[in-house]
């Protein structure tokens, strides 16, 4: 072709705000379209819209002509609530509701002209509808919408039967299946929304979508952050001369982690092994109950640390001995000055057998200022209902702290911290110690690669491996985590684990003991 011939194209489709010289051609399709309603809006009711909220007003025009639009105001939704009518919202045409205080954006209206309606222009104007509401940090989305193919079931279904079976794609409705297949969920029924609507015999669907972005007001310092940074070590056992020696090696690994900016770093299960040595006990169980004397000393220091840093540690774990009983607990020191624990629920065999180790009773969310996140020590998340109650409290990082000797232990908490970020939709990391203490029985050898796990779709990682160690070396890991992105998984993701549980065939429940 040369520079000098023209080229035709059938379609040059834009999309841009509507004006109120627009307000001919959407008369037009509006006539077409709503022909057994009201047809068109006035032209002064077109330009009492324009001038309250002209963001809202989108449109697509082909080659200059308008041939779609999608009208919207924001509205303070609690003045509403879920029983209002079409009427009530458009304030009969005045637009008054508009708030722009508000914190829901009201899908009034979208209209295609009938000549395109295989150009899937609905489906354009919908997202932009989602990006204004993004943009504008909104709760969400809501409409009133026609079911128009009812008439043809009124006399042999109800409103509310129709509903299930458009949502089961066993019946088809031309606007509640659009709507269904733009991520609008069904919130209820609505009797009179639009009393003139013969076809949908006056019913509507209030339909909902949720902005996973919405952010409640942003605080100028001190918000929760949406990146974060984690450091996790994978510590080399070393033999200690005392309690200060241990601790300057701790303290090394925070000062490094920190110097990264990240927000918080994570050591290993029984990282304070090499204390045991100190001990003179014989036995195994008396000298990690000898252990357990350095554990609340350690957990103030951390703290301290935390504050001095600047940055969250969850301190691994530690031996706890109370009541003459021995548990495993993971302490969180925040930076704050604040301290959490959450103990270790499943001892193993092993643990049962050489320390008379016990299991907690209660599994914990925390709060933090990078979000809500869990602690499984080891074993734990080798089951998979304590990582789904976690996720069912909202939590978007999982920390795994682990000891093992052979690869094939260590084998068992990878995989399984693998599948508990797909299954829950979240990140996972795991982190364990190298080396050997040759003089504390029953920890003698370790076994460990510590990594950051991640969902596995399109967003992530192509292995969903984030980051990894290299085996049985001593060294950190630095990674950052996109929380956006889990949001983004939840709601569009290729498979949605947490959305598509069949809750109608299953739960699950945490039994509360006796004694609690």
């Amino acid at each position: 072709m040369s520079e000098r011939e023209e080229t035709s194209f059938e379609h040059r489709l834009l999309l841009r705000q509507l004006e109120l010289k627009d307000y001919k051609e959407v008369k037009a399709i509006m006539e077409m379209v709503y022909s057994s309603i009201d047809g068109a809006w006035t032209r002064k009711e077109f330009s009492n819209l324009l001038k309250k909220f002209p963001d809202g007003q989108i449109c697509i025009e082909d080659n200059g002509k308008v041939v779609a639009a999608a009208l919207s105001l924001i509205v303070d939704y609690d003045e509403y609530g879920d029983k209002h009518t079409y009427d009530q919202i458009i304030d009969k045409g005045s637009f008054k509701t508009h708030d722009p205080e508000g914190d829901t954006l009201y899908g009034i209206d979208v209209f295609v002209h009938p000549e395109y309606r295989n150009l899937r222009l609905g489906r354009r104007l919908y997202d932009a509808r989602k990006e204004i509401c993004e943009k504008l940090n909104l709760r969400g989305i809501i409409a009133g919408g026609r079911i128009p193919g009812y008439k043809d079931y009124a006399n042999k279904l109800t409103p509310a039967k129709y509903i299930e079976m458009v949502r089961n794609k066993e019946l088809s409705d031309p606007v509640l299946s659009f709507q269904l297949s733009n991520g609008f969920h069904v919130r209820r029924i609505l009797k009179g929304y639009l009393p003139d609507d013969k076809d949908s015999r006056a019913y509507a669907t209030l339909l909902e979508w949720i902005n996973v972005y919405y952010e409640e007001k942003e605080k100028l310092i001190g918000g929760k952050k949406t990146v974060v940074r984690i450091g996790i070590v994978q510590w080399q056992m070393r033999a200690v001369k005392d309690l200060d020696d241990f601790m300057q090696q701790v303290e090394f690994f925070v000062d490094t982690v920190s110097s990264y900016k990240s927000d918080i770093v994570m050591f290993p299960e029984f990282f304070n092994a090499p204390l045991m040595a100190l001990s003179s006990q014989d036995t195994p169980s008396e000298a990690i109950r000898t252990m357990a004397e350095y554990s609340e000393e350690i957990r103030e220091r951390m703290i301290h640390l935390a504050l001095s840093y600047n940055i969250n540690i969850i301190a691994g774990s530690m031996p706890e001995y109370y009541d003459n009983k021995l548990y495993n607990v993971s302490y969180l020191c925040r930076r704050d000055g604040t301290y959490d624990a959450q103990y270790k629920l499943h001892v193993t065999p092993d643990e049962s057998h050489y320390w008379g180790m016990r299991g907690g009773h209660k599994l914990k969310i925390f709060d933090t200022d990078i979000g809500k996140i869990g602690i499984l020590i080891c074993y734990d998340v080798e089951f998979p209902e304590l990582a789904r109650m976690l996720s069912d409290m909202d939590m978007k990082i999982l920390f795994v702290p682990f000891w093992t000797d052979t690869k094939n232990a260590y084998l068992r908490v990878r995989l399984c911290s693998q599948a508990r970020a797909i299954e829950n939709e979240c990140y996972v990391a795991i982190t364990g110690s190298v080396g050997n203490l040759p003089k504390v029985e029953n920890m003698d050898i370790q076994y460990s690669q510590s990594a950051v796990f991640s969902p596995s779709d399109f967003a992530f990682p192509h292995d969903a491996v984030i980051a990894e160690a290299t085996p049985n070396t001593e060294m950190t890991l630095i990674a950052d985590l996109d929380l956006d992105l889990l949001k983004d998984l939840n709601t569009a993701g290729s498979v949605r684990n947490l959305k598509d549980r069949r809750k109608d065939l299953y739960n699950l429940s945490w039994v509360t003991r006796k004694d609690e």
